[in-house]
This record gives C-alpha cells, structure tokens and sequence, in this order.
C-alpha cells in the first residue's frame, strides 16, 4: 500500500498547488513583457514585514509537499528556493527585482510534480 494519496486526491493537490503558486508568483503579467508579478511581488514592496507575511505561504507549500509524500531531498530543495526568496527578498529594490525571476513558489511546484511523477507542461 502506498503511503501517497490516492490518485484523483493527488492531481486535485497538486492543481490547489499550481494555482496556489501562480497567485503567490504569476498572477499578473506586466503588459508588453513577459514579466509578471503576483502576491509575494506586492508584499515584498514592504521591507522585511512583507517578506516575512510572504514566506508563510511558501511555507505552506513544503508542508503540503510533505504531506503528498515528498522526499527529504525535494524538501530541501523546495527548502532552499524558499530561503533564498526570503533572504535576497530583504534586500531592498534587488530583491523586489529578484522576485520577477525567482518565483520560488512555482519552482516548488514543479519539484513536487516532478518527484511525484505528475510532471505538467506548463503553469501559465
């Protein structure tokens, strides 16, 4: 007997995940670019309060990944993303730039999906 969830809960968790991480990471593209900005972009323009009401989310994504049966190695992975969104977040204007690029939430996402075999083409 498998120790993950069962397979309809599982694509159902993932996909409260994807949409999850685009809001926190994606959910508004900057017209005429390719940029977008999402939850975790508009809290980080408050110094250190807004990074710190930020990483509870991200946090939130490890603790489900756990749940789903991830490995210790994706957690640390998924880990690392997280911390250094925090950390180069702190940094005032580099790390509102950093955000654009990091979307650490998403990059979790895809860790999970692929540890768990349920890889997606795309979130956006």
């Amino acid at each position: 007997m498998s120790d993950l969830p069962a397979r309809r809960d599982l694509d159902a968790d993932l996909e409260r995940l994807d949409k999850f991480a685009v809001n926190m990471d994606a959910l508004v593209r900057i017209p005429g670019t390719n940029l977008t900005l999402g939850l975790d972009s508009v809290l980080g323009l408050f110094p250190v309060i807004g990074d710190t009401l930020a990483l509870v989310p991200s946090l939130y994504v490890l603790l489900e990944a756990k749940r789903l049966g991830a490995s210790n190695h994706a957690l640390g992975r998924m880990g690392f993303n997280v911390g250094v969104d925090y950390v180069v977040g702190l940094v005032p204007v580099l790390g509102d730039l950093f955000d654009f690029g990091w979307k650490a939430n998403i990059r979790n996402t895809k860790i999970l999906r692929e540890e768990l075999g349920k890889e997606k083409a795309a979130l956006r």
